[in-house]
């Protein structure tokens, strides 16, 4: 790939977090295959959840506002792509924060760009860094599978 292809897919893909941003902290719902693949997982607190349960993760979630950097991406070949992002979390309600980061896989699609797999990793401050406590964020919403 030339380094212009490299740079406007590297821009496609850092528009791309930006959305997942903006549609988590703004409860965008049903625009889920704008940011991920059909087949995209997102892995909340060890647990993988597939497309069809990002409604009900959503409404489970807390309100509050996402700011994230742009993604750190490594191309590998012109069709997938990995990356970390960084992020901070803060509570609507108590001005809380959670800081981490997100790891990806991106698949080139027809459509563009998508995020086929996310995961997040916290940072604690204590200084260590783990995937949270895990629980099945859906269990008390009797959506959980």
């Amino acid at each position: 790939m030339n380094d212009r292809g490299q740079t406007n897919d590297l821009v496609e893909i850092h528009a791309l977090c930006s959305r997942y941003m903006l549609f988590t902290s703004q409860f965008v719902e049903n625009r889920w295959l704008e940011v991920f693949t059909a087949d995209g997982v997102y892995t909340a607190f060890g647990t993988p959840y597939d497309l069809t349960l990002f409604p009900a993760l959503l409404n489970a979630a807390p309100r509050g506002q996402f700011i994230g950097n742009m993604p750190v991406v490594e191309f590998v070949g012109t069709e997938r792509a990995t990356g970390q992002q960084h992020f901070v979390f803060i509570d609507q309600q108590t001005h809380a924060m959670r800081l981490g980061w997100y790891n990806d896989e991106y698949a080139n699609t027809a459509d563009g760009w998508r995020i086929r797999r996310r995961s997040t990793t916290f940072m604690r401050k204590h200084g260590g860094f783990d995937s949270g406590h895990q629980h099945d964020p859906l269990e008390n919403q009797g959506a959980s599978s």
